[in-house]
């Protein structure tokens, strides 16, 4: 399976990142949902699982036993059994070579499902922790709704595929939406749907930061004011939009730092900063250190 690499020009090594497994999973859908373990059936076969790398679809896995280690984005992560991990696309992450991976594992291309159930399940809330702790009743509900969405998923002789896709997808949307119920109440974050303003703003971001650093830029691609920004933004997450920008251009260096060998000019210029004195300046005003003391630490 084809993969692609953030480098650039003469071949720097990057972060490899793995598109969904679309000849893995029954009948092509956009959709897998099954046993984790040894056989990596929901997952790339080239794919070094123990070594750093993103995916550019939704994992979701729901673990039978424990302990067991995950990194995701700089947190080490332990989920036992009845926990849930939720990485989401683009994410930094890294299995455990030394821990045995048991439970179910649902993943999901991004596309899937359509714009309102994105925005209704929180599919791309990167603010919410990736590890969850349901209680017994959620647990109960969860393994319920994941169980009927694997016997759909299975079930591919009673539906033609266009019937069987519609009835995977409203099965998948009711397990994501007590997912998302659960990892909003975890970050005691519950209160209703995200505003429009802010998921058009923060989608907007994830696309264009590389590259854009401007709130009045990002207001003008969406049709609004820069004060109507501002407002939506803060409601959301407390911070200014500039502030937000800041710190997705800051998790994508730190993630270019610790997990490859780019030089730090180039990996300013891959997070939109041509000038590398200019980068630095920027990495350490939002982080106290130098991007070269960053790196020296994690290796």
């Amino acid at each position: 399976m084809a993969d692609t690499t953030a480098q650039d020009g003469d071949g720097g090594d990057g972060i490899r990142t793995f598109p969904f497994p679309v000849d893995l999973s029954v009948l092509g859908v956009g959709m897998q949902v099954g046993p984790m373990g040894t056989g990596r059936t929901w997952h790339a076969v080239d794919a070094p699982l123990e070594r750093v790398h993103r995916i550019d679809f939704h994992v979701v896995m729901l673990f039978s036993e424990g302990p067991v280690r995950h990194m995701v984005d700089f947190a080490e992560y332990e989920a036992t059994a009845g926990d849930l991990l939720w990485i989401r696309p683009g994410q930094v992450h890294r299995f455990s070579a030394a821990d045995d991976y048991r439970g179910t594992v649902l993943t999901m291309q991004p596309g899937f499902l359509p714009r309102a159930t994105v925005e209704a399940t929180g599919l791309y809330r990167y603010d919410l922790p990736p590890l969850l702790h349901p209680d017994d009743a959620q647990l109960t509900a969860l393994r319920s709704a994941l169980a009927q969405l694997r016997r759909e998923y299975e079930d591919t002789t009673t539906l033609p595929l266009s019937l069987h896709t519609a009835v995977l997808r409203h099965s998948l949307t009711a397990f994501l939406l007590r997912l998302a119920h659960l990892a909003a109440s975890s970050d005691r974050a519950a209160g209703g749907p995200a505003d429009t303003t802010f998921t058009l703003f923060r989608d907007a971001v994830e696309k264009g930061f590389a590259t854009n650093h401007s709130v009045s830029a990002y207001a003008d691609q969406l049709g609004y004011s820069r004060r109507t920004l501002v407002r939506a933004v803060r409601a959301a997450t407390g911070q200014t939009p500039k502030g937000f920008i800041d710190r997705r251009v800051v998790l994508e260096a730190k993630r270019l730092l610790a997990h490859t060998d780019l030089p730090i000019g180039r990996v300013g210029a891959a997070v939109g900063f041509p000038d590398a004195a200019n980068f630095s300046k920027f990495f350490h005003q939002h982080t106290e250190m130098t991007p070269a003391a960053f790196r020296a630490e994690l290796r």
